[in-house]
């Protein structure tokens, strides 16, 4: 792919005499990284005045600033036609709804048929960007809404509004356990100390907090509403598994089968044949890059957990009506 190029310029304000370049530079194209402007300080492709200058060179105000905009081939994954479910699209996002088992980034054992060959077929413009515009992911049997970067600038809003912890993201899970209220769980994660392939609830981890509130409650499961303040790897269910109430059918962190007793063959059959973790990111709202105005979009519940939670009810009603 060739590199996208364009030229931006900017003057210096007088106010600003006595600072140094790099500093300037980042509050005049605040769209950027510090780390992307220092980038092109370095290859020549930010000038002050037509010249070169280094980062710690001091401006004296009303210079004018070039800025080169010189944007790489970042991923190089091919472009396959995969279908994707669209709930919001324009020139600056796509906002998706990621149906469970599709894997985002591709990977040793997943080297093609992912979301990033999907997003690059429907605009091979990700290309440009840093993992062709995802800037957070879902697990591959995770189903839900993702929002995906289309420029450099919007990729930078939407990074420093999830370290801000300004996304609103808000999920559902079935557990395990019929639990009296919501919470918090505000406990550190980071990678299990001998299982790679997990993370575990660590006192020298990451801080990680995720809220929780009933939204139903059945004989011997909940369905929770959970809400991410943080955003670490398996979050949801290490915080679950972590306080005795692990998400069902997660492979990962669910332990053993929970029956309620007397359960149904109907119930039975469905818990039994959930193979992946009942966890669906619903609703995702964040500040338009451009417009600045909000964008809330929210993902349908997938039809396998829509069965879980109808046949999980059911039970409760017959346990209900037979006095159990």
């Amino acid at each position: 792919m060739t590199p996208t190029r364009e030229t931006l310029t900017a003057t210096v304000p007088d106010s600003a005499a006595g600072r140094r370049f790099d500093a300037v530079l980042a509050e005049l194209f605040p769209d950027y990284s510090r780390s992307r402007l220092a980038a092109w300080i370095k290859s020549g492709d930010a000038r002050l005045n037509g010249h070169e200058a280094r980062p710690r060179d001091p401006v004296q105000g009303g210079e004018t600033v070039e800025l080169a905009v010189v944007l790489d081939t970042q991923t190089h994954a091919e472009a396959e036609d995969i279908a994707l479910d669209v709930l919001y699209e324009d020139e600056q996002v796509i906002v998706i709804d990621k149906p469970a088992g599709l894997v985002v980034h591709p990977g040793a054992g997943n080297p093609a048929g992912t979301l990033v060959n999907a997003l690059l077929h429907r605009d091979p413009g990700l290309a440009a960007l840093p993992r062709a515009g995802i800037v957070h992911r879902l697990d591959k049997d995770t189903s839900g809404v993702m929002v995906v970067a289309r420029t450099l600038p919007a990729h930078t809003s939407l990074v420093e509004q999830l370290s801000a912890r300004e996304v609103h993201r808000q999920y559902l899970a079935v557990v395990v356990g019929a639990l009296v209220s919501g919470g918090t769980a505000n406990a550190p994660i980071d990678r299990h100390p001998r299982d790679r392939l997990r993370m575990a609830v660590r006192e020298d981890g990451r801080d990680a907090v995720t809220h929780f509130r009933l939204r139903e409650r059945f004989r011997a499961h909940t369905l929770l509403e959970c809400r991410l303040e943080t955003g670490r790897t398996h979050q949801i269910r290490v915080h679950m598994a972590h306080l005795k109430h692990p998400i069902v059918g997660d492979p990962l962190y669910g332990g053993p089968l929970k029956l309620p007793k007397g359960a149904s063959d109907a119930l039975v059959e469905t818990l039994r044949g959930f193979k992946r973790q009942a966890l669906h990111a619903e609703t995702l709202e964040f500040v338009h890059p451009v417009s600045g105005e909000p964008v809330r979009c929210t993902a349908p519940v997938p039809a396998d957990l829509l069965h879980l939670i109808a046949e999980l009810r059911a039970d409760s009603r017959a346990a209900a009506e037979a006095g159990r």
